[in-house]
C-alpha cells in the first residue's frame, strides 16, 4: 500500500542491477535512499536522494549517476517521466491512470488503508503519565497522557506489540504527606473542625470523599491513635482511593491501560537489591564520593560515600548514586529496578513519557538500561512541555477542586474529549502548547479539529444527498471501487488523492520517530485539500461532488471522497478522535 516504499525498494533495485553490471561499484550502502513526497508539488510525486547519497561512495558525479538510475526508472509502467533537478535529485512523476486507481485501493482496505508492519510484533511498552498517586491529574499531566496513548495507538497500527503501562509512584514521602492529609480530612468526616489546612499538606477538595469513605471503613477507630498506627493503612487507602481518581480521569478522555505497575512493589519483592546485583556483576558498582552539585549547594549538602553507579561508562554527566550512605535507597535505585522489570517481561523496546521537569534523569535511565542489557535495550524518553490555559488570551484561574491547578476534568468537561485530545497533538511533545479555550471551540479553519471533523461530515452530508438524488446508487465501498475513476482528472482531484496516497508513509515515518503529532498535521492537511476543492465547486457548477444529470462523473466523486473520509477516520482513530458523521 505504501508506493514510496514500493519505490524505495525499485531504486535500491535498480542500483543493485547498475553494480551488477559494471556501471556503478559494487557493496554500496544504500539505507539511507529515500523515495517521499517532494515539499513543492510541481517538482512530480515521489523525489529521490539516490544520487547524492552515493556520491562518495561511487566517486562520480551525482547527475551522471542520476542519469543512470533515471534512465531506468523510466521503464518502470505506472511512471509518466523522471527529470534531474540541481545537483542530482531525481523527481519522478505518476502516470495518472496510476494515480487515480488508487481511489479504489483506499476503498478495499478503508480504515487499514496505512496499516503497516514495520513493527514485525516487537513488543514495546509504552509507559505513559504515571502521576504520583496524590490526587487529580492536571492538564500537564493530561498532555503527556495523550501523547503516550496516540503513540501507543500508533504503534500498534504500524505493527507493533504494544503494552501500555501507568508507573505508580506509590513509595516515596509524597505519600506520607498524601495519608496525613487524608487522615486529617477523616477528622473531618467525624465531624472536628480542621479549620484551615496546615502548610505541606495537600488542600484540595478531592480528598473530601477519601476522609468520608475512611470513617466508613474504620469508624473512630483510627481517631486519637499515634500516626504509627494509621498511617501505612490510610497510605494504602489513600493512594488506592487515588488511583481510582485517576483511572476515571484518564477514561474522560478514552485512556485504558493494561498495566499498572506499583513501585512499592519492588521494595516488597527485592528487585531492587537485584538491580544493585545485577550491575555489581556487571563491575558496574563502587564506593565513592560524588562531586558536589555546580551553582549554589544545597543547605543539607556534605561529602559521603555512597553506593555509586558507572553511568559515567554510557555517557551520563556523573555517576548516579543508588544508595545513600545512610543505607536508603535513591530515587533512581528504584528506576534501576523498574526499568529492569520491564527487560525481564520481554521489552527491550521501551518508551517513557516524562514531564519536561524531568529531563535531567534521562541520561541516568538510559544509560543504566543499556548496561543491564549489555547493549540490547533501548529507551527513548519523550519529554512533553506544559501546557499553558488561556481563554481570549488571558491565563485561566485555578481549579476550586483541586486547590491549587486545573484538572484534566476541568477541561475534558468544557470542550469535550475529542478537542482535548486533538489539539494536545497540534504540536511537537517538546514544544509549548498554548490551549485556549475560545479559540479551540471555534468553527473555523483556524481550528484543526474542527477543519479535519467538518471534512469527514461533509463527506457523510454529500452521501446522503446522493442517496436523495440517486436512489438506486450502491454506495458500499466495493460498489464505489468500481466506478470510472478515469474521470477524476481535475487537477484539484488529482492533487486529493495524491495526498491521500501519502497516508502510509505518513504512519510508518510517524511511528519510526515516535511522533503522532505527524498524524495531525498530515489530516489537517488533507482536510484542506478537500475543502480547497469543495470550494472550488461552489464556482465551478461541473466541479461538484453530485451532477444530477451525470451519474457516472457523480460516482467517480462519491468514491473519491469516500475514500478520503476513511483515511480521514484512520488517522482520528489513531489520535483517539471520533471522525463525526455530522455536526
Amino acid at each position: 500500500m505504501n508506493i514510496f516504499k514500493d519505490f524505495q525498494g525499485s531504486i535500491t533495485d535498480i542500483i543493485s542491477s547498475l553494480a551488477d553490471a559494471g556501471k556503478l561499484p559494487e557493496g554500496m550502502e544504500l539505507k539511507n535512499i529515500t523515495a517521499e513526497a517532494p515539499r513543492d508539488a510541481s517538482h512530480g510525486d515521489i523525489a529521490t536522494n539516490a544520487a547524492m547519497v552515493l556520491v562518495k561512495q561511487a566517486k562520480m558525479n551525482p547527475r551522471e549517476i542520476a542519469s543512470l538510475v533515471a534512465a531506468e526508472l523510466e521503464k518502470i509502467s505506472t511512471v509518466e517521466s523522471v527529470e534531474i533537478a540541481g545537483p542530482g535529485f531525481i523527481n519522478i512523476r505518476l502516470k495518472t491512470a496510476f494515480v487515480q486507481n488508487q481511489v479504489a485501493n483506499v476503498l478495499k482496505y478503508g480504515v487499514d488503508y496505512g496499516r503497516s508492519k514495520i513493527g514485525q510484533m516487537e513488543k514495546v511498552n509504552v509507559e505513559y503519565v504515571s502521576a504520583n498517586p496524590t490526587g487529580p491529574l492536571h492538564v500537564g499531566h493530561c498532555r503527556g497522557a495523550v501523547f503516550g496513548d496516540a503513540l501507543a495507538t500508533l504503534l500498534d497500527y504500524a505493527g507493533y506489540d504494544v503494552t501500555k503501562e501507568y508507573y505508580i509512584n506509590d513509595a516515596g514521602g509524597q505519600i506520607d504527606v498524601l495519608a496525613r492529609s487524608a487522615y486529617l480530612r477523616y477528622l473531618q468526616a467525624l465531624g472536628d473542625n480542621i479549620g484551615e489546612i496546615p502548610e505541606g499538606l495537600y488542600p484540595g477538595k478531592y480528598l473530601i470523599p477519601v476522609g468520608e469513605a475512611l470513617a466508613e471503613k474504620y469508624g473512630d477507630a483510627l481517631k486519637g491513635k499515634d500516626e504509627s498506627e494509621w498511617l501505612s493503612d490510610v497510605r494504602k487507602f489513600a493512594s488506592d482511593q487515588m488511583m481510582e481518581l485517576v483511572r476515571a480521569d484518564l477514561k474522560t478522555l478514552g485512556i485504558e491501560q493494561e498495566v499498572f505497575f506499583s513501585e512499592t512493589s519492588l521494595h516488597e519483592n527485592g528487585d531492587i537489591q537485584a538491580g544493585l546485583d545485577a550491575l555489581t556483576e556487571k563491575g558496574l558498582i563502587y564506593t565513592g564520593v560524588l562531586e558536589p552539585p555546580k551553582g549554589k549547594l544545597p543547605d543539607d549538602w556534605e561529602e559521603r560515600p555512597q553506593t555509586l553507579f558507572k553511568s559515567t561508562e554510557f555517557g551520563d554527566d556523573v555517576d548516579r548514586a543508588l544508595k545513600k550512605s545512610d543505607g536508603a535507597w535513591t530515587y533512581f535505585a528504584a528506576d534501576v529496578a523498574y526499568h529492569k522489570n520491564k527487560m525481564d517481561r520481554g521489552f527491550n523496546n521501551q518508551i517513557d513519557v516524562w514531564g519536561a521537569d524531568h529531563g535531567g534523569y534521562v541520561k541516568r535511565v538510559q544509560s543504566v538500561l543499556t548496561a543491564l542489557s549489555d547493549g540490547k535495550a533501548a529507551l527513548d524518553v519523550r519529554l512533553c512541555q506544559m501546557v499553558k490555559l488561556l481563554r481570549d488570551g488571558e491565563p485561566v484561574k485555578m481549579s476550586k477542586r483541586s486547590g491549587n491547578f486545573i484538572t484534566l476534568r476541568d477541561i475534558v468537561d468544557e470542550v469535550g474529549k475529542d478537542v482535548v485530545r486533538f489539539i494536545m497533538l497540534t504540536r511537537k511533545n517538546d514544544a509549548s502548547l498554548d490551549f485556549d479555550f475560545t479559540k479551540v471551540t471555534e468553527q473555523s479553519k483556524d481550528n484543526p479539529v474542527f477543519y479535519v471533523q467538518y471534512g469527514h461530515a461533509r463527506v457523510y452530508s454529500v452521501l446522503n444527498k446522493a442517496k436523495i438524488a440517486f436512489p438506486d446508487f450502491d454506495l458500499s465501498d466495493d460498489a464505489l471501487a468500481g466506478a470510472n475513476l478515469d474521470l477524476l482528472n481535475d487537477e484539484s482531484e488529482l492533487q486529493l488523492i495524491k495526498t491521500m496516497v501519502n497516508w502510509p508513509r505518513i504512519v510508518e515515518s510517524a511511528a519510526i520517530a515516535h511522533e503522532p503529532h505527524r498524524i495531525s498535521y498530515y489530516l489537517y492537511d488533507l482536510a484542506s485539500e478537500f475543502h480547497a476543492l469543495w470550494n472550488k465547486g461552489n464556482d465551478r457548477v461541473d466541479l461538484r461532488f453530485i451532477i444530477e444529470d451525470n451519474k457516472e462523473i457523480t460516482l467517480s466523486r462519491l468514491a473519491m471522497i469516500k475514500a478520503f473520509s476513511k483515511i480521514i477516520a484512520s488517522g482520528l482513530g489513531i489520535l483517539g478522535v471520533e471522525p463525526l458523521k455530522e455536526m
